[in-house]
């Protein structure tokens, strides 16, 4: 690896030869040519080369690198660093007057050497073009940038037409970081010296034979980022043969197919269904007039005949603890808990008043959140045994489970109401125990479902090789605009009863489950 602070010895008429120096050149040269296309403007970006020393083997030949905190227009051969194969230093800069900043070794300099250690390459360029971070975020949580049938992508190394640029595949030669921009490299003159004529004819300047592969290619990749951007913006997808528009509907229904076509990629098929439970599988009038209710009317019944449980008493010992904290801040509607040598009655009249209030709230406060749902789950836990409750879904899911399963798609659900609510809905329904198609349950314990990391979290948890290999399905808008950006395909529900989306919102809708599993 590159150390700024290691340096070896090498002979002081090579380090001033004229190979030596036609690669100092030749970096500042880039450096000055590459600032006008914006591809280094500011002090970002770097440009490095291998020495062209026929007699040396590449390996083994020395390494010039641009500098870091300098403006890349106004470089000139004396600033750069030049590097042993191995990475050491065998010449730094000197530093120039006020104002001009000491010099310093770039921060790149592990990820170049690399690309020449691992990929025997002979020059990369990193790029900050605006474009190579915009094309890195089109698509939120992708592992790889995919494009095809354009045909610029025959001037990338080891790809033609009708391939599909992937820059995770092996033969790729760069690497798109997002949000920071690309690594481009190429390897020595014998190998891209047929390309001369034609990267003349593109970048309009000079270059040293055997070092234009990269700087080819980085036009390249630069081109065909930008022409995603465009295509995007247009709504085209530029990811299919066809450049159709894009449309999420049409993706879904290629990666819902669970055959083997040949069209379809494995790395899309779909391996997971989150689902969200009010206003996609259940109607939110189940749970805010008969589940909330229930809890509300019950929690006396539930203390009276488990107060001397040791699950209720836990609950009690958290409840006061809460109690006190809101009875502190002056919380509306809290009313102290007296001491067990009261008597039942006068604790359970107190705790009664409290937990109402608390449900009636419905406060957002983590901890307090996770507390209510602790005391409601286990009244609707004793509500589901008696038969007193039982678990509603639309008419379509059953069916839909079955399907999934069938299918080996794993099935789960993610909702605002504890794991243990969770199951006890699916496992009593009007259509007997659900739960053997589903394999399992996230709660907000994993995170704010209006919060794009906890989809994050979700999809590491289900061992996804991607997050488009999972379908969230919700009827919350700022839901789906999260699970997208962390990668999901999301379908919103339009169920009977549902809050209206917004216009133009991008998603595909459904009533059913059978248009879901009809895709």
């Amino acid at each position: 690896m590159a150390c700024c602070g290691e340096t070896a010895a090498v002979p002081e008429a090579y380090l001033e030869g004229p190979a030596v120096r036609e690669a100092r050149e030749l970096v500042a040269e880039l450096c000055r040519h590459f600032y006008a296309p914006g591809w280094v403007t500011g002090t970002g970006g770097s440009i490095t080369v291998k020495v062209n020393d026929p007699d040396v083997p590449l390996a083994d030949r020395l390494i010039v690198m641009s500098p870091s905190g300098v403006q890349k227009e106004r470089m000139v051969a004396e600033d750069m660093y030049v590097f042993s194969a191995d990475g050491k230093v065998l010449s730094a800069p000197e530093a120039k007057p006020w104002p001009n900043k000491p010099p310093k070794c770039t921060d790149c300099a592990p990820l170049f050497m690399k690309a020449y250690q691992t990929r025997g390459a002979g020059a990369v360029i990193h790029s900050h073009g605006i474009e190579t971070c915009i094309a890195s975020m089109l698509e939120p949580g992708a592992k790889e940038f995919r494009m095809t049938h354009m045909e610029m992508l025959k001037a990338i190394k080891g790809h033609g037409y009708r391939d599909e640029l992937i820059a995770s595949y092996p033969k790729a030669t760069a690497v798109l970081v997002r949000n920071h921009g690309i690594f481009v490299w190429g390897d020595s003159w014998i190998s891209t010296n047929t390309q001369a004529e034609r990267l003349l004819n593109i970048i309009s300047m000079r270059f040293i034979s055997h070092h234009y592969g990269p700087a080819f290619q980085a036009e390249s990749y630069h081109y065909l980022l930008d022409a995603a951007i465009k295509l995007y913006q247009l709504g085209i997808d530029w990811t299919t043969p066809e450049h159709g528009p894009i449309n999420r509907a049409k993706r879904l229904r290629r990666i819902l197919n669970t055959g083997t076509s040949n069209e379809c990629h494995a790395a899309e098929q779909l391996k997971c269904v989150v689902l969200d439970i009010e206003g996609t599988t259940t109607p939110i009038s189940f749970v805010t007039d008969v589940m909330f209710p229930y809890a509300r009317d019950n929690v006396r019944k539930h203390l009276l005949s488990t107060f001397y449980s040791q699950e209720t008493k836990e609950d009690i010992k958290l409840l006061r603890i809460q109690i006190e904290d809101d009875l502190r801040n002056g919380t509306f509607g809290a009313v102290p808990v007296p001491p067990d040598e009261a008597g039942k009655e006068e604790v359970i009249n107190s705790l009664v008043s409290n937990v109402e209030s608390m449900i009636k709230a419905d406060r957002k406060i983590s901890s307090l959140k996770q507390l209510q749902l602790s005391v409601q789950g286990h009244i609707w836990r004793t509500g589901f045994e008696r038969k007193e409750i039982q678990g509603v879904v639309f008419e379509d899911v059953p069916e839909a489970l079955k399907s999934w399963h069938s299918s080996n798609i794993k099935v789960y659900i993610y909702s605002s109401g504890s794991r243990e609510a969770q199951r006890l809905m699916f496992g009593n329904t009007m259509y007997g125990d659900l739960r053997p198609f589903l394999c399992g349950y996230f709660d907000t314990t994993i995170g704010n479902k209006r919060e794009t990391r906890s989809y994050f979290e979700i999809a590491q948890s289900l061992g996804v090789d991607n997050p488009s290999q999972v379908l969230f399905i919700t009827d919350v808008f700022q839901e789906a605009i999260a699970a997208k950006n962390a990668g999901f395909e999301v379908v919103i529900s339009t169920r009977p009863g549902n809050a209206p989306v917004p216009e133009d919102h991008g998603f595909l809708t459904i009533q059913s489950f059978n248009e879901v599993r009809g895709i």
